[in-house]
């Protein structure tokens, strides 16, 4: 909200005479109540001489393409003779007599704009009467100048007091939960409470203002207002100002405000309800009363109906839209915006002032329904105070009086009662316990009361009763926030605890952390892949219609229409990483991410049940058994060249060898061995596919992805993957530490002839099966075919390193291992040892 400091300051110094405060320390004070500023910046700034002056006599020029005058002001001895000022001026809502603000030759007005004495219009122009956009008050070119009442001041006196040209303007960032703030009564309240204040109410007490309410007793109703229960709405009232001058402006007090808040002058009707909105927070509308027929009903609009708002746009309402009728049809949206039929207008001579309480969550949804946006919208957004409807109505009616004249009808239509408030108890010392600071319970009692609660004290409980504009104070919780914020959110100590002792990363957490570490280390890059996937990519995976990916969550209020589901794998969302960095053209990479999946569990529908109270335990239960399976998940993903060609050598491609690799890392890295036999799983290639396991348990598959489903997906080709459950892993402690022989290593090499269909990795394990106690590593370095050894053959060469934790030893002793080794391989597998 946009506020001029000397408005609220004002209002503050009307029980505060002597204070005063600088732009730096204001902006303090809204942070110590809570509330941020998007900045502060000061009116820009006018040298030279800037005098109040008074037209004495204007020239019609003719002959021009646009209305021309040649002015002739009074300036007093500002201009050093005393003799009236030359000026030329194209605006048009002066006249005669009229005070003005005049820059004579020597001024520099803000965008550095220099005024001197020229010849233009055939005329000598020596100054120019100002508009409030050359001043710098409204940012829009306003082409009316400036006119004022001629107690601002004599001919040359220095106007810049006058029109208060030293002022400052705030943008105070209002939360959505404190609507009452969208005001100088709310943002007075809260200052009074920064700096230690006395705070007048100009709510109850309008002379703060300089507004003394003269409005004649309530005579009976001006018309029948039907307030339909459908509608939610609160209060409803009217008030009518009849014989008011059309042709007669807003004087400029009200439109400095105005301007510098944001808005700009329309006519005095619209800028009075514009004025009370921001003094009072209460939004209002001025109907043309000529121009309603009959009684008013306040409805809900009937599905289809359209009507045209002030801003010239027909809208289709829906059902969930209130409106207000009137015999000829709608003539306003109700809490949004006014329609044109009963538009103010240059010839309106009577006004109903209309000050409502509606429904925030109806007024929200209309405003995001039909984009329209509106200043009394984002109020009654947040709530607005319903006590102050008649108050509200009064001041609009006395302030339009006071401008336009006219009179105000004693009739007054009020329907609707002001809602009873809620009360809270709360423990006095509830606030202390919560902060960690000792609040005195007179601290308390006095904070809550500041903010506008009537409080009662019994014993150490508080009995509170929040104001009707404080909607957001709804339990104890709120009540301790107030205090806290008002005692000064920087006096709570930061404390970081004390961790228990013998307390820490649990092992899954370790495992996670080193699991992390070592793709990390290895060269791979993590990304954070999206909890959401599109369940029709596994259509483009030719998944079964059973497999277990496919038992997706499905997500009620998606983020994105096409992710409507929760992952039950990572590679969507590393295989969509990999398309966005091949398309801008980085093709050589590995990527790892490290996450949950979520399959179905139950239902998959959990119940919403209410949050006033504890569920029922079956409720709990339903809750429960409805909760997706979550285990965490580590995928690989690369493409291109792993390693690069240069002077030393050639590169290589990334191949389903270095996806396998990457599930071993991650096997080392949680302390697992891992097993592999060849598998046949989409999306996968079913020739280059192993599935990874652990103690005889499939944990996951790594390989090289289908030609087809690359294509499909726009891939590369041979990209490869690796996905695998690390919640399936178990846990394993490798307590104690190993430890390490000091005796040297024997090496020897066994060669194994074996069918075409066995796994070198069967045949591995046989060998270090074989190989007994004294094996310490068996590393398969040659695969070899040759027509020698026939058809449908191959050799596997595997290195043997042998190693006894208490002596040295000898040739024999490895080569009796490496024979007994030969031999299970042949029981196994039939292998043969080559010589």
């Amino acid at each position: 909200m946009l506020i001029a400091q000397n408005w609220v300051t004002g209002l503050l110094r009307h029980a505060n005479a002597d204070w005063q405060v600088s732009s730096a320390d204001l902006d303090a004070g809204y942070v110590r109540v809570g509330f941020e500023t998007e900045g502060y910046w000061p009116l820009p700034e006018t040298t030279g001489p800037l005098v109040i002056g008074r037209v004495e006599t204007i020239e019609e020029l003719t002959g021009f393409k646009k209305p021309i005058r040649h002015c002739h002001v009074n300036v007093g001895d500002a201009n050093g003779t005393g003799e009236l000022q030359s000026i030329v001026c194209g605006a048009r809502n002066f006249q005669e007599g009229d005070t003005v603000v005049v820059c004579l030759p020597g001024a520099v007005l803000p965008g550095d704009f220099a005024i001197s004495a020229r010849e233009t219009y055939g005329r000598m122009s020596a100054g120019m009467i100002c508009s409030a956009s050359e001043l710098g008050f409204a940012e829009k070119q306003n082409p009316g100048i400036i006119t004022l009442d001629p107690s601002y001041g004599e001919p040359g006196d220095d106007a810049r007091q006058a029109i208060g040209l030293e002022d400052t303007i705030f943008d105070v960032n209002i939360t959505p939960d404190r609507g009452y703030a969208l005001s100088a009564r709310g943002l007075t309240r809260e200052l009074a409470s920064a700096f230690q204040l006395t705070y007048t109410d100009p709510a109850l007490e309008p002379a703060v203002t300089g507004i003394e309410i003269k409005v004649p007793e309530v005579d009976g109703k001006l018309i029948d207002v039907d307030l339909r229960k459908e509608t939610k709405s609160i209060r409803f009232g009217l008030r009518k100002v009849s014989g008011i001058d059309p042709s007669v402006e807003s004087p400029f007090w009200l439109q400095r405000e105005l301007m510098l808040s944001g808005q700009r002058p329309v006519n005095a009707a619209t800028d009075v309800t514009n004025y009370i909105m921001l003094l009072l927070g209460q939004p209002m509308h001025a109907f043309d009363a000529d121009k309603i027929a009959g009684n008013l009903v306040v409805r809900n609009a009937k599905a289809g109906e359209t009507f045209e708002t002030l801003d010239h746009v027909e809208r289709t309402l829906s059902e969930e839209d209130v409106v207000i009728t009137d015999d000829n049809g709608i003539q306003s949206l109700a809490g949004v915006m006014g329609g044109l039929t009963s538009e103010i207008s240059e010839t309106t001579t009577d006004v109903y002032f209309e000050a409502a309480i509606w429904d925030t969550i109806t007024v929200a949804r209309t405003s995001r329904r039909h984009k329209l946006s509106s200043e009394a919208s984002r109020r009654y957004e947040r709530g607005v105070d319903p006590a102050i409807v008649e108050v509200a109505l009064d001041m609009a009616a006395t302030l339009l009086v006071e401008i336009a004249g006219g009179t105000v009808d004693a009739g007054r239509t009020l329907v609707g009662e002001v809602p009873t408030m809620p009360t809270i108890t709360m423990k006095a010392s509830r606030p202390s316990e919560i902060a960690g600071v000792a609040y005195t319970m007179e601290t308390v009692v006095r904070r809550l009361e500041e903010v506008g609660c009537t409080v009662t004290v019994a014993d150490d409980v508080l009995t509170v009763t929040p104001p009707t504009w404080r909607n957001d104070l709804t339990m104890a919780a709120d009540l301790v926030e107030e205090v806290l914020r008002l005692e000064g959110l920087e006096d709570i100590p930061t404390i970081i605890p004390t961790a228990p002792a013998g307390r820490g990363l649990s092992d899954a957490q370790k495992r996670r952390r080193a699991v992390g570490h070592s793709l990390a280390y290895a060269g791979y890059a993590e990304i954070i892949p999206s909890p959401f996937i599109d369940p029709t990519i596994f259509d483009e995976w030719d998944l079964d219609a059973d497999d277990e990916r496919r038992n997706t969550v499905a997500v009620l209020n998606p983020l994105e229409a096409d992710r409507n589901a929760l992952s039950t794998t990572l590679l969507p969302s590393m295989l969509d990483a990999v398309r966005r960095n091949v398309a801008r053209g980085h093709n050589d990479f590995s990527l790892f991410g490290l996450q949950q999946v979520s399959f179905k569990h139950g239902t998959g529908i959990s119940p919403m049940p209410s949050v006033a109270q504890r569920p029922a335990d079956e409720v709990v239960a339903e809750l429960v058994d409805t909760l997706p399976r979550q285990p965490l998940h580590v995928a690989t993903v690369g493409t291109g060249n792993i390693e690069f060609e240069g002077p030393w050598g050639k590169g290589r491609a990334y191949t389903y060898a270095d996806a396998i690799e990457s599930a071993r890392i991650v096997a080392r890295a949680s302390g697992v061995e891992l097993e592999l036999a060849n598998a046949d799983v989409r999306p996968w290639h079913p020739g280059r596919c192993a599935a990874l396991l652990v103690d005889g348990s499939v944990v996951g598959y790594a390989g090289e992805l289908h030609p087809q489903v690359l294509e499909k997906l726009g891939l590369p080709a041979r990209t490869c993957a690796m996905e695998l459950d690390i919640t399936a892993l178990p846990l394993v402690e490798n307590l104690p530490a190993p430890v390490l022989s000091s005796f040297p290593a024997l090496h020897q090499d066994i060669a194994l002839v074996v069918e075409e269909s066995i796994p070198a990795e069967a045949v591995r394990a046989a060998v270090e099966e074989g190989a007994g106690d004294l094996i310490e590593a068996v590393e398969l370095f040659d695969v070899y075919r040759s027509e020698q050894l026939g058809e449908g053959k191959k050799s596997l060469a595997f290195s043997l390193r042998f190693r006894a934790s208490d002596r040295t030893l000898t040739d024999e002793e490895a080569n009796e291992a490496r024979l007994h080794a030969a031999e299970v391989a042949k029981e196994k597998f039939n292998a043969d040892m080559r010589g």
